[in-house]
């Protein structure tokens, strides 16, 4: 009898594949179960081979073969592999990222066949009669009537309660039917597009005139119409029968530009972002796989979605940190798109109005393609930058005298106002103001934010909430009073202000629940909000032709953070913002409410504008030494016992001193120093040259990891970081 040793990637923190018996073959990129000490776990296959090196004796056999072919094309497997390597990152859980949740648990692919629920026979008078006290029952029940309904477009609209209860009364019952698929590329429309203008015409050109691998950057102002370069670049593409990935950096992005690209084309587009469900993940990964699919728009994990024909990668907003993980495998989405792109031989396109530093370095060092588009569409007027000097104002409710005689000419003029503040809840903190004494998470060290609606005090780091005290547990004052400006307080106040506006709030709190946002998205179109109060989410990327002012509010613990990138994303933040106001046929305005109206800083980009002040930016960086003219990775560990993570480090860092030309920063805590009871420290290390650090890491991090402390502290390797949190 033959037999086979099978190198499997195991998701476990471990650095390596574990080896185990087979009676045949197994493909790479196939799905196993195998014994892992008292575990069942799934693995992926790495490699087969008839031979072994070294004894046999401890060697299991696999338990189970769970696909008959490769689930990950060979792609997606070059893809791990650069990943693992890269991010010296374990194996296992590289492979463990790259797949939907329900193939991680060992889940089968999809069929092509679809569930559906129909009526069980004739449903009469007595029988409906029984759901008189069950409205939403009988609406189901009368939905289906109507036809046959596919199952996963049923728990759209009704919760998995009331299609279980239809089940268990035997009104419905679900049967499997085959999926006739028509090809979507038969399926493609083209809606008569607009005439794109000179810059956009010219963008267009340079796109599609690239055959195989090249990276382009389209640096454009807001409102230049970056987004219809893309649907008429990639409608080439599309009528060449391949397969398009847009990614986006937020949820609140998709809905607007789902619908541009699906009326474009008239053909599905599939989403993928945080609010799909494990089962309708799978399914469009499953479909993008199987050729089913021409467009699928997604943020940062779409990256990993694997395709029969994949011709070309678009990201938007590239610029945008919430394409880099923070936690677990800390991959940034736009580096792995570059890679990616180049894997497959295909043109990757990024956007931004207002690019990282690191793409505008490779645009302008002519590693990368560059197109400007300098006007915006349309004919549109650059929106006017103010700063508002908040000094010695009154302010009400974190609004100065000043910025509410502003906001009050343009809700006079019937325009919608945006008002931007990015911090959630009511207070940042609660203040007892006899002794000064915060309420603070004991678990974090930091103040709890004050909320309103309802009461409560919460920690944004560990998420606790408690009830808010009624008086002082220092001194016992009943004087306790909240202490900053969040969004709750703006909407507060701006109702007491103006109530004759209706006014809506954005915040990740406010847009909880399915496709929550896309209607106040619409409704905010409709115009039947006047005041739009929000934070980040309300930034990026949206169309509001009714807006003409946008307030910033809160920006002035940017300029003095110690983040060196934070100038950078405060210009990005003011940029995006702006862009927010004046997009169509009436001119917009932007107010930033400070206390530091003299910084050159504020002056610099107040003045000269995003473009300008990037290059400035640039030449700092370049001077100091700083990313993207130095290569960075920052090691990261965490104890309930300080000293435990700053041991631990020291002695990270003398396995690593033996490598030359490293500069070490630390051990030193990390910006949020605390964290649900754990102590943050941080150790980075910087080079000129990328392959100094990866192969000082290589050689030490074996090392590291044998070090007593490993064990008993939480660490991690951060490449590329993009903050010190």
């Amino acid at each position: 009898m033959s037999q086979w040793f099978i190198d499997v990637a195991v998701p476990v923190p471990l650095r390596q594949t574990f080896t185990y018996l087979a009676e045949h073959k197994v493909e790479k990129g196939c799905r196993v179960t195998v014994p892992f000490g008292k575990r069942t776990l799934v693995g992926v296959v790495t490699a087969a081979s008839a031979e072994f090196n070294g004894t046999t004796d401890k060697l299991k056999p696999l338990q189970e073969v769970l696909d008959s072919s490769p689930i990950l094309p060979p792609v997606m497997i070059s893809l791990c592999e650069w990943l693992t390597h890269y991010y010296h990152h374990p194996v296992g859980e590289v492979f463990h990222t790259a797949l939907p949740v329900l193939l991680r648990k060992g889940d089968p692919l999809p069929t092509d066949s679809q569930s559906y629920v129909e009526v069980a026979g004739e449903i009469d008078s007595v029988a409906a009669e029984k759901l008189s006290r069950a409205p939403k029952q009988l609406a189901c029940l009368q939905a289906i009537k109507q036809q046959p309904v596919p199952l996963t477009i049923l728990n759209k609209q009704f919760s998995a309660a009331v299609v279980t209860a239809l089940h268990e009364k035997k009104f419905v019952h679900t049967v499997e039917r085959p999926v006739i698929n028509k090809p979507w590329q038969s399926s493609i429309s083209i809606e008569a597009k607009p005439a794109a203008n000179r810059e956009q015409a010219a963008a267009i050109a340079a796109i599609n005139q690239i055959t195989g691998f090249s990276t382009l950057l389209i640096e454009g102002v807001t409102g230049s119409g970056k987004t219809e370069v893309y649907l008429q670049a990639l409608e080439q593409v599309l009528l060449a029968g391949k397969q398009v990935l847009i990614l986006v950096p937020e949820i609140g992005l998709t809905p607007q530009t789902v619908n541009r690209f699906a009326h474009r084309f008239g053909i599905d587009v599939a989403v993928l972002h945080s609010q799909v469900t494990n089962s309708e993940r799978l399914l469009i990964w499953h479909r993008a796989k199987a050729n089913n699919v021409g467009i699928v728009i997604g943020t940062r994990s779409a990256i990993f979605t694997p395709f029969a024909d994949l011709g070309m990668i678009i990201l938007d907003e590239e610029h945008d940190d919430s394409f880099k993980q923070n936690d677990g495998l800390r991959y940034h989405a736009r580096d792995l798109a570059v890679v990616r792109a180049k894997k497959q031989d295909i043109p990757l396109v990024l956007g931004s109005g207002s690019p990282s530093l690191e793409s505008l370095n490779n645009a302008l060092s002519k590693r990368y393609q560059h197109v400007q588009l300098t006007a915006r569409a349309g004919g549109a007027a650059a929106p006017a930058h103010h700063l508002l000097d908040a000094r010695d104002q009154t302010l009400q409710f974190g609004l100065a005298a000043g910025t509410i005689a502003i906001i009050k000419s343009h809700l006079e003029a019937a325009n919608q106002v945006l008002v931007f503040i990015n911090r959630k809840g009511y207070a940042p903190a609660l203040l007892c103001h006899h002794c000064g004494h915060s309420v603070e998470c004991k678990r974090c060290e930091q103040p709890f934010t004050v909320y309103q609606k309802p009461p409560r005090l919460q920690c944004h780091r560990c998420e606790k909430t408690k009830p808010i005290p009624p008086s002082c547990t220092v001194c016992g004052s009943h004087e306790l009073i909240p202490s900053g400006t969040g969004t709750e307080q703006i909407e507060t106040g701006l109702a007491q202000l103006f109530p004759q506006y209706s006014q809506v709030r954005i915040d990740s709190d406010s847009i909880r629940g399915k496709d929550k946002l896309a209607g106040m998205l619409k409704k905010i179109d409709r115009q039947e909000y006047q005041l739009l109060i929000g934070t980040q989410i309300l930034a990026k990327g949206h169309h509001f032709p009714h807006v003409t002012l946008v307030v910033v509010l809160g920006c002035d613990g940017a300029l003095y953070s110690a983040d060196f990138r934070a100038p950078e994303k405060l210009a990005q933040l003011v940029t995006q913002l702006a862009g927010r106001a004046g997009r169509a046929s009436k001119p917009g305005e932007m107010w930033l409410q400070t206390h530091s109206p003299d910084h050159p800083l504020l002056q610099d980009l107040i003045c000269n504008g995003y473009q300008a002040f990037s290059r400035y930016l640039i030449q700092e960086r370049r001077q100091s030494g700083l990313p993207p003219f130095q290569v960075q990775c920052a090691l990261r560990a965490e104890s309930v016992n300080p000293e435990l993570a700053y041991e631990f480090l020291m002695q990270a860092r003398q396995q690593l001193n033996q490598a030359t030309s490293m500069q070490f920063v630390g051990p030193i805590p990390a910006m949020v120093e605390k964290k649900q009871g754990r102590y943050r420290f941080i150790l980075i290390v910087s080079t000129n040259k990328r392959s100094v650090l990866h192969n000082a890491l290589r050689a030490s991090i074996p090392n590291i990891t044998q070090l007593p402390l490993s064990s008993k502290v939480r660490w991690s390797v951060d490449i590329d970081p993009m903050d010190f949190n």
